[in-house]
């Protein structure tokens, strides 16, 4: 016997079963998908699906040379010539962006779309945090007021409701004004931090020359009070930059979405600018975001389109769902409607033909296979959670007749002509 080879470590499978370490099902999931393409559709925005691998550049473009995801997490490698760098998507706006670029999406206006996929990071894997990992995506380009932000913020807070999780997320905002804004605050917040660089931990003295708006991203307890007093960037926004948050800020409350001002929220990726936002829980450990994203106005431009605004956020499936699982009301039903039983030999063909007659009504139905005895049969039918047995035996057919047994409601079991089946599955399933 061959040893067994086992999934990357952080790459999880989805089985029809709970698995003790992971206990997202397939069907859940699924129940999840469906539910995400009903609520995008009702916001009015359209799929996009985009590959998963897509050249290193536009990553290095896009989310930043000096960021961690570009510089440590990327699993990056060579095209078979070794001429071009090929990367596994790490997340889902730049491949969004570049398809909207590269087919001028753009050409007659706005575009609202949306995406769901996996994305990969080589992280060392804990709960909520995997290598291989899931995305839903919203992206609202060419948009440039702040009715925008609210309406996605509006978008999260109406699906938080719909999976019955709302009273468990928490709302943070914040605004990073323009690129001058940045640079002149960048500016103060390096001499500052320079005056306390003895204090700070590796990490923080690596991100202070590359991305110094992340140290005061900073989980260490022991940074926060140098974190809380470094230079704000709110003070260093100009009038426009108000102007929208004020009017972000106003949109929500009268929405009636509470909020939480975070003004050390910076968001990892560079290309963010003005709003930036983050849903937070406490019920995840130390993954406490579970959707985050903001505006990156000048990210379109960047990656070879014509100037637009922009603002989008995606939120982490695995982490949603874990959520949704232990406090939420999504309901996964992965049982069929019908389990048919036959005793085989003439029973097999009409037991079949019978399903198929069910399965073109609308019905979902599991065909037993194989030959064992009925009283067998009938506890898989149990086992499946069914809400009907259809039983084809030689007696029933030869009369004409199948017998339908409920499995739930406790109607208990009764002989139907063939040509009533269909009619009474109806009054007992519906």
């Amino acid at each position: 016997m061959g040893q067994k080879i086992q999934a990357v470590k952080g790459m999880n499978d989805l089985l029809p079963v709970e698995q003790k370490d992971f206990k997202l099902t397939a069907a859940f999931w699924q129940a999840f998908e469906n539910r995400i393409g009903q609520w995008a559709h009702r916001f009015g925005y359209r799929q996009i699906r985009t590959p998963i691998v897509e050249q290193t550049g536009l990553f290095v473009r896009s989310i930043g040379e000096d960021t961690d995801v570009v510089g440590k997490e990327m699993y990056t490698f060579a095209d078979s010539n070794d001429t071009l760098s090929l990367s596994l998507r790490p997340e889902g706006t730049a491949s969004c962006l570049r398809a909207v670029v590269e087919h001028n999406l753009l050409y007659n206006g706005g575009q609202k779309l949306w995406y769901m996929g996996p994305m990969f990071r080589r992280e060392r894997p804990q709960k909520g945090r995997y290598r291989q990992f899931h995305q839903v995506g919203v992206e609202a380009l060419g948009f440039e007021g702040p009715d925008i932000d609210a309406e996605i913020i509006a978008m999260c807070a109406d699906l938080w409701r719909e999976l019955g999780i709302s009273q468990y997320l928490t709302l943070e905002i914040n605004s990073l004004g323009n690129r001058e804004e940045r640079a002149a605050h960048r500016a103060a917040l390096v001499g500052y931090l320079k005056q306390h660089e003895a204090a700070l931990d590796e990490d923080s003295r690596r991100r202070m020359h590359t991305n110094p708006l992340r140290v005061l991203d900073s989980k260490n307890p022991d940074l926060q009070e140098i974190c809380n007093a470094a230079p704000r960037l709110a003070d260093y926004l100009g009038e426009a930059s108000r102007a929208h948050y004020a009017g972000f800020k106003a949109l929500l409350d009268g929405l009636g979405i509470a909020y939480v001002e975070n003004h050390r929220l910076v968001r990892g990726l560079d290309y963010y600018n003005q709003t930036v936002f983050e849903w937070t829980t406490d019920k995840l450990g130390a993954q406490a975001t579970v959707c985050g994203g903001g505006r990156y106005d000048g990210l379109i431009e960047e990656l070879g389109g014509k100037p637009a605004p922009s603002i989008g956020f995606a939120m982490g499936v695995e982490r949603l769902l874990l959520l949704v699982h232990e406090y939420g009301n999504l309901q996964a039903d992965a049982a069929p409607d019908i389990y048919v039983i036959h005793q085989g030999g003439d029973t097999l063909l009409p037991s079949m033909q019978y399903a198929a007659a069910a399965r073109a009504a609308g019905f979902s139905v599991l065909q037993h296979s194989g030959s064992q005895k009925l009283a067998a049969q009938m506890k898989k039918a149990d086992a499946s959670g069914a809400k009907v047995a259809l039983i084809v035996g030689e007696g029933e057919l030869a009369e004409g007749k199948a017998s339908l047994k409920d499995m739930q409601q406790g109607r208990g079991q009764v002989s139907v002509p063939a040509a009533d089946l269909l009619k009474q599955l109806n009054e007992w399933i519906g």
